[in-house]
């Protein structure tokens, strides 16, 4: 059976904390399409300025989350950008997860910043086009707040009214995290707990929430669906 070659393009390091139990970010994936066995993956650590030669070089991309704002000064941003840019013109699935989303629509002209609503931890219901509700768990303050000219919004939830995006049918982004498991999220809060970015209220609230199901599993079955190309 033929696979399709998905490369990671991971975008941050997770604390050593959580690497240490579940690996880092490129592996969150690994186990979220560990039943997806036609799928194959290729990591690059584009945070580290490691990027592939070609955009020929996968079938597919993902980029995944970062602790970086897309609108950040950091040396693999500009070339990240421009290698979206690439794969977009050359018409290959690229699926984007929340910073991923984020500096997808960023390099293809739309604009982020951070929400003055603050951050959104745990679990959140989702309405995505083409999918339905989802209960998926996220974490970030920054936002999407314009679209790419072209685009089209295909989720949205509470307080976050671009939870993720569609161009041409090769692109897809979503703004919560599939890969981030119950007991993931619970590490991440371990990690993170005091660290002076967060209001105590809302760790305790996405803690308590680990004990609720989200919809991992059906949602990767239609993201693996779109890197094959069949949707």
């Amino acid at each position: 059976m033929s696979k399709t070659n998905v490369g990671i393009l991971q975008c941050g390091h997770s604390a050593e904390y959580v690497i240490e139990r579940h690996g880092n970010y490129d592996a969150w994936f690994h186990t979220l399409f560990a039943d997806e066995t036609d799928l194959s993956f290729t990591n690059w650590a584009v945070v580290d300025m490691e990027f592939p030669e070609s955009v020929r070089d996968a079938d597919a991309w993902l980029l995944t989350g970062s602790p970086f704002g897309a609108y950040e000064d950091h040396a693999f941003i500009p070339p990240l950008e421009q290698f979206i840019r690439d794969i977009a013109s050359a018409k290959i699935p690229m699926l984007g997860i929340c910073f991923g989303h984020q500096i997808i629509a960023q390099a293809l002209g739309g604009r982020v910043e951070k929400f003055q609503g603050g951050w959104k931890l745990g679990r959140q219901d989702y309405q995505i086009e083409g999918f339905g509700s989802a209960s998926l768990n996220a974490w970030h303050q920054d936002q999407v707040l314009d679209a790419p000219e072209g685009a089209e919004v295909i989720a949205q939830a509470e307080g976050c009214a671009i939870a993720g995006l569609r161009m041409d049918d090769h692109v897809l982004t979503l703004q919560p995290h599939p890969e981030i498991s119950n007991p993931l999220l619970s590490d991440l809060i371990t990690a993170r707990r005091g660290t002076g970015s967060y209001r105590d209220e809302d760790m305790d609230r996405a803690q308590s929430d680990t004990a609720l199901p989200v919809d991992s599993l059906t949602v990767s079955q239609w993201m693996a669906h779109f890197l094959r190309g069949t949707v």
